[in-house]
């Protein structure tokens, strides 16, 4: 006798695994390098700073997030964040995007590049002088996944956004009990803002949220919920690193936090970064094929290509150290492409071509406020 399924549990079975997908590439472009270098700068600001940063910014990446979303559900035509400025800010507003994004993006890939390269060199000889050359292995390792393309990101998001939650439930089971709570009660006012630059860049992901309206095929009512969850799983995560990691290190907390606690600390690292680098290498690749009409080859070969150039050209004259680069293309590229994400809402709230499954109300109030927060941001990290 065959056993029939209702059609209903079919389709209940494909909107939770569409879901899933969502939320791990979201999550898994969310949580990169940045993560590494939260648990520094709270341990020079304080853990409580951090803390608050983390919540507040939180807070704001979440609405700015829906915003991106709601434009991508009023737009019928899929597109990557320039594309969206392109058709909604004109032809300057898209070039701005294209530059915001070129430079969060290749600076989140060139700090993983340099991240794995660190954690690999200690995990396999205790040491960082094989960094450079891992480093590069790795990026080679990147672009034969990336030339996979979609099918790729979803089958590795959700194995490696699993391993890093479970890596994280692992190390705070093991960790908990050496949390020294004289070294969370640390404050530094001197270094009030330094946390700012480092928390906005490892909780930026707006590259991703095009890839989720794409993952989300006819199943774009689940939009709010997937950004709702991807933004508060990194969040929650964040928190309890920072928390574990400056507890038990205190001062000594080092820039990339996993290279001094041991193998499972640096795996976490590891798992964190490929995660990153896959969902925001099939970003920028889509961008150049999509928005820039690019061929594959030529797409494939400038999204891996020039991040090596890049990393080597910073390790050679050893220009960035870690954190600063996370800085630096955290507050760039997330303050420029904030601000012109709440300019595109408002016309794509007139403009749109399609009705959205969801509205988030917007004002100028909202508008300027972040916008100065952004601006700000840029200013102190740039010159102070």
């Amino acid at each position: 006798m065959r056993v029939r399924f209702p059609p209903s549990l079919f389709k209940m079975n494909q909107e939770k695994k569409r879901f899933y997908s969502a939320v791990s590439i979201l999550i898994g472009t969310c949580i990169g390098a940045g993560v590494l270098g939260i648990p520094y700068v709270a341990s020079k600001a304080g853990f409580f700073v951090a803390f608050a940063y983390i919540i507040f910014v939180g807070l704001m990446m979440l609405t700015v997030h829906l915003y991106l979303g709601e434009i991508s559900l009023r737009t019928k035509s899929n597109h990557q964040i320039p594309g969206y400025a392109r058709k909604y800010l004109g032809k300057k507003g898209g070039h701005l995007m294209e530059f915001a994004t070129l430079f969060g993006i290749y600076s989140a890939i060139v700090a993983y590049i340099l991240g794995v390269g660190e954690s690999l060199s200690f995990l396999i000889f205790g040491e960082g002088v094989y960094s450079t050359i891992l480093g590069v292995l790795f990026s080679v390792l990147m672009a034969g996944f990336l030339w996979r393309g979609m099918r790729t990101l979803k089958k590795f998001e959700k194995i490696g956004v699993g391993i890093v939650l479970g890596l994280l439930a692992l190390i705070f089971l093991i960790f908990v009990k050496d949390v020294n709570l004289a070294n969370l009660y640390y404050f530094n006012i001197g270094n009030i803002f330094l946390p700012f630059g480092v928390i906005l860049f490892s909780l930026m992901s707006f590259s991703a949220i095009p890839e989720v309206k794409v993952v989300l095929h006819k199943n774009e009512k689940l939009m709010k919920k997937v950004l709702l969850f991807g933004t508060f799983i990194p969040v929650v995560f964040y928190i309890l690193f920072a928390l574990i990691v400056v507890g038990y290190m205190g001062a000594n907390t080092p820039q990339i936090a996993t290279l001094a606690l041991g193998k499972v600390f640096i795996l976490l690292g590891i798992f964190t970064m490929f995660t990153s680098y896959l969902s925001l290498g099939n970003a920028l690749q889509h961008n150049f094929m999509f928005d820039e009409r690019m061929k594959k080859r030529k797409a494939w070969i400038l999204t891996t290509l020039i991040p090596i150039v890049i990393f080597l050209i910073t390790r050679i004259w050893d220009i960035f150290s870690f954190t600063k680069l996370l800085g630096i293309g955290g507050v760039i590229s997330a303050g420029a492409s904030g601000i012109l994400i709440l300019m595109m809402v408002k016309k794509a709230k007139k403009h749109g071509d399609r009705k959205p499954e969801y509205s988030v109300p917007i004002n100028w109030f909202i508008i300027i406020l972040f916008s100065l927060i952004f601006i700000l941001g840029v200013i102190y990290e740039l010159f102070f």
